[in-house]
């Protein structure tokens, strides 16, 4: 098998790296518009400088490939999803984009039997696997709460923040809507509102309402669960910065311009850590508990199962890791397969699942017991 990863930064050259490891990918075909791309110990991988604005060679480019993994910019991956769409090429990517992924299920409806799966990511993606997995293990469920932090390990400039990833994605969850639920039904979410801080193995962070996160869940869980929100992890102090260049500067209407901004500025850092913290409330049983996932995640932590060489960020192995669960999970789907898959995909580097009771209200079971014989069978 023939895997195309579309884009060579470093997300796409770390997704190359995890699969040499994979028996199943004989070939992977990295596409980027720049030249001089190294994949130097990379035994499967080779590079194709490619625009992929350029219809015609984008089209040739898919063709060769078994399956498309694009790790471009959100705004790029229309043009990625449509050309595999019109070729029947199984495509991947790992967008934070609310709109991108409505385009990718769209396609997927009209090109029965070619796979589709959008937001292999670390949020969304890994953090919903585990938001799912957490749900689904208890009878009934009043809450879950999502948090992830995609950070760099040190700081030392005022907004506490250097780059991992796509800046464009950065600013774009920033300025969207999000969505949670509450009381049961869907609602929107104001970017960098809903300020909260947490601590997690002594240090603190702030989180707050980004855009994209949560990805289907609501949907999914409408009217099953009574509060679910996803917010992002940041060191204290970011947000506040962040608001003030997107809202009170009128920054958010100049996305290209910001981006163009933190390029130039703000230093990529291959230092990272990612802060990953899920928790669910409900029942089980007769009792009350909190079922929790908690893990940091270094970069240097990587699982030699899955990895040879040490990723180039954690962020990006995370994002990459999840896009192959999620594959493996199509094809086994049941609960338990999937719970045992995130156990192997992410090393243990902190606080795994924990089941702690408490206390509830008989209100309170009652409405998750009557909310639970909504749900769809396979979240029972």
């Amino acid at each position: 098998m023939t895997i195309g990863v579309v884009g060579a930064g470093k997300i796409g050259v770390t997704i190359a790296t995890l699969l040499e490891s994979c028996a199943f990918c004989d070939a992977v075909a990295l596409a980027d518009v720049r030249t001089g791309v190294k994949v130097d110990g990379l035994g499967k991988a080779s590079v194709k400088k490619l625009d992929a604005k350029r219809q015609s060679a984008l089209t040739t480019f898919v063709k060769h490939c078994d399956a498309i993994v694009c790790a471009l910019p959100f705004f790029l991956n229309r043009e990625i999803v449509e050309t595999c769409a019109r070729t029947r090429v199984a495509y991947f990517d790992l967008t934070e984009d609310v709109a991108t992924t409505t385009l990718v299920r769209t396609l997927a409806d009209r090109a029965k039997g070619v796979t589709f799966i959008p937001q292999c990511g670390l949020a969304p993606g890994a953090i919903n696997i585990v938001g799912g997995a957490l749900a689904s293990s208890l009878d009934s469920v009043r809450s879950v709460e999502m948090r992830v932090g995609a950070l760099p390990l040190t700081a030392s400039n005022q907004m506490k923040y250097y780059l991992s990833w796509s800046t464009a994605g950065l600013i774009n969850e920033y300025c969207q809507l999000g969505e949670a639920l509450h009381e049961g039904q869907r609602i929107a979410t104001l970017p960098l509102d809903g300020v909260e801080r947490l601590t997690i193995d002594g240090v603190e962070y702030e989180a707050f309402n980004t855009s994209g996160g949560v990805a289907t869940m609501c949907e999914t869980f409408e009217g099953c669960v009574s509060e679910l929100n996803y917010k992002t992890m940041r060191y204290p102090g970011h947000r506040d910065l962040m608001k003030f260049l997107l809202q009170d500067l009128n920054l958010a209407r100049q996305q290209e311009l910001l981006r163009q901004i933190f390029d130039q500025e703000v230093p990529l850092t291959d230092h990272d850590v990612v802060v990953f913290y899920v928790s669910a409330v409900g029942t089980s049983g007769v009792s009350a508990v909190l079922a929790s996932f908690v893990r940091t995640c270094f970069a240097n932590s990587s699982s030699p199962q899955q990895c040879r060489q040490r990723p180039r960020c954690c962020s990006s192995s995370c994002s990459c890791a999840l896009s192959m669960l999620r594959s493996r999970y199509d094809q086994r789907r049941s609960t338990a397969s999937l719970q045992a898959i995130m156990f192997e995909i992410l090393p243990s580097a902190g606080r795994a699942v924990s089941r702690t009771p408490i206390v509830l209200s008989p209100a309170a079971s009652a409405r998750g017991t009557a909310a639970r014989a909504r749900c769809p069978s396979s979240y029972r």
